[in-house]
């Protein structure tokens, strides 16, 4: 909750059974740890080919954290064989452009108004030094 952007308002949203199944190998999780304290983590949805979670803890923004996830992230869902992977982000935000610069492409808006971004394999690679 120390995230400055793409907050959760209302945590009951989350439904725990939804975490237990990606952790539990429908998907999977990662973490930074900076002096043994978590400051970043990223969870993927095997199922649904989605981005659950990027987030850095603002103090840790800038380093290089997000992109380190993100790009774990991504390389574990294409090893797998998806294609194509989405998410969805408020607009007008940080999160947004770091989106953009990774390779992901605007593909709509979200009924909830947050933009809803896909990235294909293919153009990850292209993107990826």
């Amino acid at each position: 909750m120390s995230v400055r952007e793409n907050r959760i308002p209302d945590l009951s949203v989350l439904d725990p059974r939804d975490i237990d199944r990606m952790l539990g190998g429908d998907g999977c999780g990662w973490v930074c740890e900076v002096d043994d304290r978590i400051v970043g983590f990223a969870m993927a949805d095997l199922s649904k080919a989605n981005v659950y979670a990027l987030f850095v803890e603002p103090a840790f923004e800038g380093r290089g954290i997000g992109r380190r996830l993100h790009d774990t992230m991504m390389r574990w869902f294409f090893d797998r064989g998806i294609p194509e992977v989405w998410l969805s982000t408020d607009p007008n935000t940080r999160a947004e452009a770091f989106y953009r610069r990774a390779g992901w492409t605007a593909a709509g808006t979200r009924a909830n108004g947050e933009i809803r971004f896909t990235l294909s394999r293919e153009r990850w690679l292209a993107n990826t030094p």
